[in-house]
């Protein structure tokens, strides 16, 4: 921004040289000099606007992703069975990309029931654009505030959004993981892919400015709860009046293979975690379970299934039942075609089930994107570089890459 001394230089440059003109008339010198010191306003107004419109924050909210069109479907899967972060094959280079051309064509037909493609990314962005919203009104110091998605697997790439931080020249960003409940086949991953890209641009020359803290969990966030409470609260009441009192709550979380369990993965207790919580808030109203689902391969994952609960249920006499999506922020394949499609329409008519809905994702839950405005501005407020957790490592950890990464992000200096 111009300074009072440089407005008044060129006001004075602008008054001189309208003023050395012969033979103008005084109302042109007068609109000459008037010029000029609205010329001078303008040029203050514009370098007040650049500062304003650079970042000071930037905040990069990352997940999974998912493919936006059919066409992209393949690629997403490609990138996922790669990744031995989140699924390890023997001969995965090879085995891969047949897996995921195999199964191109079955996840295409899926996402054409949903409208064609994924919402993740259209959802992300409206939860970013009133995070900041709220951010630059609530946390001024820090303000103003940018976000950015970083996706795993789907554009845009969490390398790629990495890059157009840095050339933004933004010197302080936090990574908030979309995933409130951490894993290593999740939020680990994306932080493993985050320490890998940054190694790469060392190694080729380029500067590497930013600073970087974590929010790599937040399974139990009192404003994460009561959201959840609210979605359940409100779906109860679109059941019959005489059955709303039998539903039984069945909490749907992405399961995990047990290899990741036994080695000590904390994504099932963090579940567990956030459930109970949720049942504390609604003061144990109904019966409830926590299932697992996408399941995928004969390998054992974590159980009892979502599909299998449900069959379980029916038999048992329990016909009236509630969905509820713990680990997902917005909607997605999982609760679009697996939780409404292939569960509570198709298995549901099958076994026989009275009534059976799902609870609504958070989305744009106005409680939710409030409780993400204020677990960053907690997190930029404490100072720390992340959870305690994030530092210790699964006692079986066969990853070395996991350790390079907590110690990468253990030395950040904000």
């Amino acid at each position: 921004m111009y300074s009072n001394y440089g407005y008044r230089t060129l006001s004075t440059f602008a008054r001189k040289a309208c003023l050395s003109m012969s033979n103008v008339r005084p109302t042109i010198v007068a609109r000459c000099i008037q010029s000029g010191v609205e010329k001078s306003a303008q040029q203050q107004q514009t370098a007040a606007d650049v500062q304003l419109s650079k970042p000071k924050t930037g905040i990069m909210l990352f997940n999974m992703g998912g493919p936006e069109n059919t066409d992209e479907v393949h690629d997403f899967l490609l990138r996922l069975f790669t990744d031995r972060d989140i699924i390890r094959l023997p001969a995965q280079s090879t085995l891969a990309p047949w897996i995921a051309k195999r199964r191109t064509p079955k996840i295409q037909e899926q996402y054409s029931k949903i409208g064609g493609g994924s919402p993740i990314k259209k959802w992300t962005n409206i939860q970013g654009k009133k995070l900041v919203q709220i951010l630059d009104k609530i946390s001024p110091d820090s303000a103003p505030h940018k976000y950015y998605i970083g996706f795993r697997y789907a554009k845009p790439y969490t390398e790629d959004t990495i890059d157009e931080m840095e050339k933004d020249g933004l010197e302080r960003a936090i990574a908030f993981s979309q995933y409130p409940q951490y894993s290593c086949s999740t939020a680990g991953s994306s932080l493993n892919s985050m320490f890998r890209h940054y190694n790469k641009r060392r190694i080729a020359g380029h500067e590497n400015r930013i600073q970087w803290s974590i929010i790599d969990r937040w399974a139990t966030h009192p404003g994460l709860i009561k959201a959840f409470a609210e979605q359940i609260k409100a779906q109860l009441k679109t059941f019959p009046q005489d059955k709303q009192e039998e539903v039984v709550l069945l909490f749907s979380a992405h399961s995990l293979p047990m290899m990741a369990v036994n080695r000590g993965d904390p994504y099932p207790q963090e579940v567990a975690a956030t459930v109970h919580r949720v049942m504390e808030h609604l003061n144990f109203s109904h019966q409830y379970r926590l299932v697992w689902q996408s399941k995928v391969g004969p390998a054992a994952w974590l159980g009892p299934q979502t599909d299998e609960a449900i069959k379980g249920l029916c038999r048992n006499g329990r016909k009236n039942m509630m969905l509820i999506p713990i680990a997902f922020v917005n909607d997605h394949i999982e609760t679009l075609y697996e939780l409404d499609l292939e569960y509570a329409t198709e298995l549901a008519e099958e076994c026989g089930v009275e009534n059976i809905r799902r609870a609504d994702s958070l989305n744009d839950n106005e409680t939710f994107i409030q409780a993400m405005a204020d677990i960053v501005k907690n997190h930029l407020k404490s100072g720390e570089i992340s959870s305690r957790q994030l530092g210790l490592r699964c006692p079986m950890c066969d990853n070395p890459v996991c350790g390079e990464t907590k110690q990468y992000f253990a030395n950040q200096k904000i």
